[in-house]
């Protein structure tokens, strides 16, 4: 296979664990529409990973998490990437051992993502500690600023109460109320829920690049790229997005690093018990 160009066959040709992952995925974007829509049921409050610190975490959903996506592009990368890449290790490893591998990496991405989480909030949790200490409005802000809140309903509470407290600088009432508002950031901080497939997905890539290195994969149909050197622009980029820390950014890179890196000793683990 060395330099061979790689194309996958089509949907009615697909492995059984592949196509039901797919089918799967799909039902549960679908079901995270209506669901929302008919009952005001919100799937990814309930299936999406937590903190572990949320009032909202629950352990399944360390499993649940990698079946719900944000939005139809989200959804559509993953499942494309799903299809290339999964139709010929699934062929190569059999079902059992593809699933396996599929699970154990989005599980494994998730332990990451919890495990940079904890690293992240520890700092916020000592961050709310000595507001609490010092409260002020520049205080306020540069918190506000270095932590900015996802949820837009709460930004428009805390824009709305700091134009109140710039009315009337020392009135210690203010004070008090800030602290009650760092809290709300702070719980809308770690109740953010990790949803998606992109952790097994980056896990699968990277497996693809370890089993056939030097096959042909054309990015966006036109330039040729051999998989191995594909897996290192992939994390590549995750890590450097990664470590940049944008705080607009809401991809989990680090969930999609913790995918590879657990395919990455799984697949060695296999390796030196001669199972591939």
């Amino acid at each position: 296979m060395t330099n061979q160009q790689y194309s996958p066959s089509g949907f009615s040709l697909l492995p059984p664990v592949v196509k039901n992952l797919l089918i799967i995925n799909a039902l549960f974007y679908l079901a995270t529409l209506s669901m929302q829509t008919a009952f005001g049921i919100d799937l990814v409050q309930l299936m999406g990973l937590h903190y572990f610190k949320s009032d909202l975490f629950r352990p399944y959903q360390f499993v649940t998490y990698m079946f719900l996506h944000a939005d139809f592009p989200h959804v559509l990368w993953n499942m494309f990437a799903l299809w290339m890449f999964g139709y010929l290790l699934e062929n190569v490893w059999g079902p059992k051992r593809f699933l396996t591998y599929y699970m154990i990496t989005g599980i494994g991405a998730a332990v990451v993502q919890t495990a940079v989480q904890w690293w992240s909030y520890s700092s916020l949790e000592t961050a709310v500690s000595a507001y609490n200490m010092s409260p002020g409005i520049d205080s306020f802000v540069a918190f506000v600023n270095q932590y900015p809140p996802h949820s837009r309903e709460l930004f428009e509470q805390l824009k709305s109460f700091l134009s109140d407290w710039n009315a009337s600088p020392v009135n210690q009432h203010y004070f008090l109320i800030s602290k009650d508002n760092i809290l709300q950031l702070y719980q809308d901080k770690i109740s953010t829920p990790t949803i998606g497939a992109s952790g097994a997905v980056y896990g699968i890539l990277l497996a693809f690049g370890m089993m056939f290195p030097n096959m042909l994969v054309f990015i966006y149909f036109l330039f040729p790229i051999k998989a191995k050197w594909l897996v290192i622009l992939y994390g590549g980029i995750e890590l450097f997005s990664g470590v940049s820390n944008n705080p607009n950014d809401n991809v989990a890179h680090f969930a999609h690093l913790g995918g590879m890196i657990f395919g990455f000793f799984l697949i060695y683990y296999w390796r030196k018990k001669s199972e591939l």
